[in-house]
C-alpha cells in the first residue's frame, strides 16, 4: 500500500466506491426482480372463444420490411387460445414483400384455409405525412381502425405461444391494471449476441427499477418494450396515444412513460417463451441497433450522453484498472475488483434462467461495455455529423427532433 503512487490511491479509492454501488444496486435488483409476476404461475381463466365473439383485444403489427419474419408472427397470432382477438396488421411503406404477405394471409382466412374466429386487417400506408415518425404513425393508424377494449401494440418479427395473450388479459383482469409489459424472450444465436444482451441485461440495475413500475407513486420506475405493450383504450385515448408522440424515436418506452405520468397502473412481468424474439444478428447487429436509438434516449442533449459514457467508463472499465496495481497495493487493490466481478457474477446467474447464458460470460463484460461505449460515441457522432437521423428510409434533422421530443425522463 506505501508503494502506491498518488494516480494508484485514486484509483483505489474510486474502485472501492464503485464496488459498494455495484454491491447496492445489485442487492436491490435481485431482491426486487424476484418479486415480478410470472404470467406462467398464474391461472388462466378463459373460455374459448367462439365465432362471431366480439374481440376483447386488439392487436396492432406495424412493419416494415419485414418479409423475413412477418408471416410467423402473424400466425403465431392466428394460433392463439382463450381470447377473441383483432389482428391490425400495417405494411408501412415496405418495399420488400411485407405488404404482400400480409394480404395473402388475408385471403387465406378468406378462404377458410386457416383459424376464422379472428378478424384480421390489412393496412397499406404509402406515404408518411410530415410531423410523423414513421412507426408511431403507423400504430396509430392501426389503433384507429379497432375495437376493443384492449390494444396490444407489437413488432413484425415476434413470435407468440398460443396461451400468451389469454395469460395477459386474465393477469390485467385480476390485478385492474391499465397498462402490462410483458418482458420477451430473447433468442440468442451467437457467443457475440450473448455478450451484449448479457451486459445490457446486468448494466440495467443501474438504468431501471421494473419491479417498482406497479407502485403508482413511482413516477420515474416505468417501462415500455416494442415487442408487447398492452394497454387498456380507455387509457390510450386518456392519455392521447401515439398521436401526442408523434415524433417519438423511442415511442415504446414513451408510452410506459406517460402512463406512469398521468398515474394509470402499469406492471411489469415475466413469462419464459411466452413471446420470443431475435432481436439483432450478433454482436456488431446489437451494436448498430444501439447506435441508432441512444442518442433519442438522452433526449439529444450532449452533456447528458457526454456524462453517460463517462459514467459507464467509470463503472464498467475503471475498476478493473486496479488489478495492474497489485503489485505495490498488494490486496487492498484487487478486493474491489473481485467484488464487482461477484457482483456481475450474481446478476449473470439470476438471467441465465432466462437466456441460457452461462455465468461464464461476465468475463466478457468489460469487452461488451467498450462496444456499448462506441454504440453511444457513434450515435452522437453521426447524428451531429449528419444533422440528424435517418429511420424507416426518412430523414429527420436534429433541431426538429430537439423540438419535439419532450422533456427528460
Amino acid at each position: 500500500m506505501d508503494n502506491l503512487s498518488i494516480f494508484g490511491w485514486v484509483i483505489l479509492i474510486v474502485s472501492w466506491v464503485i464496488a459498494l454501488g455495484w454491491t447496492w444496486r445489485v442487492g436491490v435488483a435481485i431482491r426486487g426482480l424476484a418479486t415480478m409476476p410470472d404470467l406462467l404461475k398464474r391461472p388462466v381463466n378463459r373460455s374459448a372463444p367462439r365465432a362471431g365473439d366480439d374481440p376483447v383485444l386488439s392487436v396492432v403489427v406495424p412493419a416494415r420490411n419485414e418479409e423475413k419474419a412477418i408471416e410467423t408472427t402473424l400466425r403465431s397470432l392466428f394460433r392463439i387460445i382463450g381470447v377473441p382477438i383483432e389482428i391490425v396488421a400495417v405494411d408501412d411503406r415496405s418495399t420488400d414483400a411485407t405488404g404482400r404477405i400480409m394480404d395473402r394471409l388475408a385471403e387465406e382466412i378468406q378462404d377458410g384455409t386457416t383459424v376464422t374466429v379472428h378478424r384480421y386487417k390489412v393496412i397499406h400506408i404509402d406515404s408518411l405525412p410530415a410531423g410523423w415518425m414513421g412507426k408511431t404513425h403507423a400504430m396509430a393508424t392501426g389503433a384507429r381502425l379497432t375495437t376493443a377494449p384492449w390494444l396490444l401494440f407489437t413488432d413484425g418479427d415476434v413470435k407468440f405461444r398460443e396461451d400468451s395473450l389469454a395469460r395477459a388479459l386474465t393477469y390485467v383482469d385480476r390485478v385492474e391494471a391499465d397498462h402490462l409489459v410483458l418482458f420477451p424472450t430473447l433468442i440468442l444465436r451467437s457467443r457475440g449476441e450473448r455478450m451484449m444482451i448479457g451486459f445490457l441485461q446486468v448494466f440495467a440495475v443501474w438504468c431501471s427499477r421494473p419491479w417498482r413500475a406497479q407502485d403508482q407513486n413511482a413516477l420515474r420506475d416505468f417501462l415500455g418494450i416494442g415487442a408487447f405493450n398492452m394497454i387498456r383504450r380507455s387509457t390510450y385515448e386518456s392519455i392521447h396515444g401515439f398521436e401526442a408522440l408523434r415524433m417519438e424515436v423511442l415511442e415504446d418506452l414513451r408510452l410506459g412513460y406517460e402512463v406512469k405520468k398521468h398515474k394509470f397502473r402499469q406492471h411489469v412481468v415475466f413469462g419464459h417463451n411466452l413471446l420470443r424474439i431475435h432481436w439483432a444478428e450478433g454482436a456488431m447487429g446489437i451494436v448498430n441497433n444501439l447506435t441508432k436509438n441512444a442518442f433519442a434516449i438522452f433526449r439529444f442533449h450532449l452533456w447528458l450522453i457526454v456524462a453517460a459514457m463517462v459514467a459507464v467508463a467509470l463503472l464498467c472499465v475503471m475498476p478493473l484498472l486496479g488489478l495492474f496495481f497489485i503489485q505495490s497495493g498488494g490486496l487492498w487493490v484487487v478486493v474491489p475488483s473481485v467484488v464487482i466481478l461477484l457482483m456481475l457474477a450474481a446478476m449473470y446467474e439470476f438471467y441465465r434462467r432466462y437466456t441460457g447464458t452461462s455465468i461464464f460470460y461476465v468475463l466478457t463484460f468489460p469487452a461488451a461495455a467498450c462496444l456499448f461505449l462506441y454504440a453511444l460515441g457513434q450515435s452522437l457522432m453521426r447524428t451531429l455529423r449528419g444533422g440528424g437521423v435517418t429511420w424507416r428510409g426518412t430523414f429527420y434533422p436534429l433541431q426538429e427532433l430537439k423540438k419535439q421530443c419532450g422533456p427528460l425522463w
